[in-house]
């Protein structure tokens, strides 16, 4: 493999800092020469962190939302059914808005810091919709529509933001972050199970509503993109092999053989394949999210046990995130993500044979196995797309890929509970864990385009 210069010694714009451009025998090109701290003033790191508070901060929306639907349901007058729809109406809107934002954030029109800015007013907005609106369709209006495309923007942003600064070694820098969606709620669990009540939840709602609002502000304020094709000065890219971290990760997850537009990267049927397990998979999780305290119940286990089964599951749900997305980066993505799917779809069945037992530490150990599964997937996705299709397209690409999450949450959340109701708590759990094994199918026929062991399309559409 050789490198070409194209443009050295130009200086950028923005830095003043040289930078020069290379070429692999793909034709793919990389501009190096230019550190993080000539860009952004300080170390890239901080583009790991900020994303990864913003993300803890949101997460109470979908991962403790389970926890508090009782309590709404209460004050507000809704049946189980109307509150399941607001939370699947919330995914639906959360994972939709992941594409369009990542447009008109490659366009220019909507950067990252406007849109986390948006986002978190937006997150304000649907806190005081599920605190103060009673009319279930007002409701949904509030806290799935407006609610649910805030924190997408946030979370979208936060996620590219990642695979960006970080293109040789995203995995784990991505389930880091990525990890923070799901624990960051734990808290919000135990306050949603033991002090929340018809007397105090307007407090409560509102007051979360304010700390989303100033969490997400403060992270917005630092976020800035690198320049397009930005590749870290002191890493080669052309360099696959060796012993350092960088060249390891390199070596199982070598980069897109060139930058794939979303028209393109969709030609080479990887993404929507990538879409359908994604589909399929968040649908298990989602189902999980929304069910597993509802099904503690009615078996006869203590609250103690259903807080703390959903507690598990976000803790778990998000390190496994962190762990699978490091392993990632030593084993391969593909993998590594077809591991958790399995893992995943175990869990579901797991789960049933505990409540026939009645066992509660069983129960617990299944949920432990739920939340691994159930989250470690998002950042295999989420780095699995720049590793086929590249990182100048990413937001728009990876925003393709994580709308299949839409449709996830309406058969997760809304048609899950119909199935729940005319099959029972096992018959839908042992669906889930079908569903998952289906899941795992489609993902082991994921090949990146254009590389020897891949697909043969790239002539086709260049």
């Amino acid at each position: 493999m050789t490198a070409e210069p194209i443009a050295a010694g130009s200086t950028a714009p923005a830095t003043g800092a040289k930078y020069r451009e290379i070429t692999d025998e793909h034709g793919r090109v990389y501009r190096v020469g230019e550190t993080d701290r000539d860009i952004l003033g300080h170390s890239r790191k901080f583009m790991v962190y900020l994303p990864w508070i913003a993300m803890m901060a949101i997460s109470v929306s979908e991962y403790a939302y389970g926890s508090a639907e009782d309590t709404l349901s209460s004050a507000h007058g809704w049946t189980q059914s109307n509150t399941f729809w607001i939370l699947s109406v919330w995914v639906f809107f959360q994972a939709g808005i992941a594409f369009p934002a990542g447009w008109l954030r490659e366009k220019g029109i909507v950067p990252a810091r406007r849109a986390m800015t948006i986002g978190s007013f937006l997150c304000l907005l649907g806190f005081l919709a599920l605190s103060h609106l009673s009319n279930v369709w007002l409701a949904i209006l509030g806290f799935g529509v407006i609610g649910g495309l805030g924190s997408g923007l946030v979370y979208s942003t936060c996620i590219n933001m990642v695979g960006k600064w970080f293109p040789e070694r995203k995995g784990g820098k991505t389930g880091f972050v990525n990890g923070g969606f799901a624990y960051g709620s734990l808290p919000f669990i135990f306050i949603f199970n033991y002090a929340f009540d018809t007397s105090n939840y307007h407090r409560v709602l509102d007051m979360i509503g304010v700390y989303v609002l100033v969490v997400v502000l403060a992270c917005a304020f630092f976020f800035r993109d690198p320049p397009k094709n930005w590749w870290p000065h002191d890493i080669d890219p052309m360099q696959k092999s060796g012993s350092g971290k960088s060249a390891r990760s390199l070596s199982k997850n070598p980069p897109a053989v060139r930058q794939f537009t979303p028209k393109e990267a969709i030609r080479t049927g990887m993404l929507p394949l990538m879409w359908l397990s994604l589909v399929l998979t968040a649908g298990v999780s989602i189902f999980g999210i929304s069910f597993q305290v509802d099904f503690a119940k009615e078996v006869g286990f203590g609250p103690l046990v259903a807080a703390s089964s959903m507690g598990v599951m976000a803790v778990i749900n998000g390190v496994g995130r962190a762990v699978v997305g490091w392993l990632s980066d030593i084993w391969g993505r593909k993998l590594s993500l077809v591991f958790v799917i399995v893992v995943l779809g175990l869990a579901q069945f797991g789960v049933i044979w505990a409540g026939d037992l009645h066992s509660e530490w069983l129960f617990l150990f299944f949920a432990f196995l739920s939340g691994f599964g159930g989250g470690a997937f998002y950042p295999m996705f989420a780095a699995l797309t720049p590793d086929y299709f590249g990182e100048n397209y990413n937001a728009t690409n990876y925003g393709l890929v994580y709308s299949g999450k839409l449709i996830s949450g309406l058969f997760g959340g809304g048609l899950g509970s119909m199935v729940v109701a005319a099959w029972g708590y096992n018959g839908a759990y042992a669906l889930a864990g079908g569903i998952s094994m289906l899941a795992a199918a489609v993902a082991l026929l994921l090949r990146q385009p254009g590389s020897e062991k891949g697909t043969e399309e790239v002539g086709a559409v260049a």
